[in-house]
């Protein structure tokens, strides 16, 4: 799950320790959490796929105490970083977090089902068939009447509708021609083929998009 990207697509600076920190994390995760609130089951078992710095999934523990969250990555300075946001945080409903590349098939063999999956701000950073695998895996890792909830900057009807998208965009297809914004018909279109239903859109901050997709029950 890695591609070569620009430097303002994935930023992350040393902090104390193992710590690393994302400043756009820090941002986002109030209303990442007023999210999660709305739309994510208050108890069982939640995957975060690309948890980055580990700051959004030590926001999310401490929001939603009733999940037990397990942290996922594919870079091991990341993973190192999360482990110590947890540390300090002292949070005991947070599994320590493991190597996962969710772009590859079958992972959700190993996953084990999941009431909750949680993507931020991935899908524009790598290719489209990753992105396809990614999406069906994270469905059929769901437990029935689980959710999938991913967030991030997306094109509407194939279009970048303003002009601090159209920039990230082209610096990102500069860095890496497989890469960029996906859009919004088209993950949902994955989801779908995938078996999610029902399936929500929300408009978030900063001109981002939220979709929420639900496995049915049986």
């Amino acid at each position: 799950m890695t591609s070569k990207l620009p430097p303002n697509a994935s930023v992350a600076a040393s902090l104390e320790g193992a710590k690393l920190h994302a400043p756009a994390a820090a941002r986002n995760a109030e209303f990442l959490c007023d999210l999660l609130r709305a739309h994510a089951p208050k108890s069982g078992q939640a995957l975060e796929i690309a948890s980055g710095t580990g700051q959004h999934v030590t926001a999310f523990a401490i929001a939603m105490p009733g999940l037990r969250w397990h942290p996922t990555e594919v870079d091991a300075a990341r993973i190192s970083s999360i482990d110590a946001y947890v540390q300090d945080a002292g949070l005991g409903n947070v599994a320590p977090a493991r190597m996962l590349d969710a772009t590859q098939a079958d992972w959700h063999r190993q996953a084990g089902q999941k009431d909750l999956i949680v993507l931020i701000n991935l899908l524009h950073l790598i290719p489209e068939q990753p992105a396809k695998t990614l999406v069906t895996e994270a469905m059929r890792a769901l437990s029935p009447g689980g959710s999938f909830i991913l967030y991030g900057p997306f094109k509407r009807n194939g279009v970048l509708t303003s002009d601090g998208d159209a920039r990230f965009d082209a610096d990102l297809r500069a860095a890496d021609p497989a890469i960029g914004y996906k859009n919004d018909q088209d993950l949902c279109a994955w989801l779908e083929m995938a078996g999610a239903h029902p399936l929500k859109r929300i408009d978030m901050p900063a001109n981002n998009l939220a979709f929420i997709a639900t496995k049915p029950q049986p």
